[in-house]
């Protein structure tokens, strides 16, 4: 465990995420109080929220899910156009290059 003030890790952030991420734990100062701290990521996190995650903020009543009515229908996905036109399309853009 390290501890360094706020603006020695300013200058030198890099390096204390380094150890951070090697397994250190590094304590962060200001006016030589501990006021943050940088640790090592937990095995198998990611940065993509988790559906425990998204659940437990649904709990808090953070987020809120959303409601699907089954009496209404979802709107029909239609595609935009013809799949020809729109190769032509792309064609001519590409022609103004």
């Amino acid at each position: 465990m390290r501890a360094i003030g706020l603006k020695v890790l300013k200058n030198k952030l890099s390096e204390y995420v380094r150890l951070a991420a090697g397994g250190e734990v590094v304590l962060i100062t200001d006016r030589d109080r501990v006021v943050a701290e940088i640790i090592p990521p937990q095995s198998g996190r990611s940065i993509a929220p988790t559906d425990a995650h998204l659940a437990e903020l649904v709990r808090t009543g953070l987020l809120t899910p959303p409601t699907i009515h089954p009496d209404i229908p979802l709107p029909p996905m239609k595609p935009v156009m013809k799949w020809k036109a729109l190769a032509e399309e792309l064609k001519k853009d590409r022609e103004d290059r």
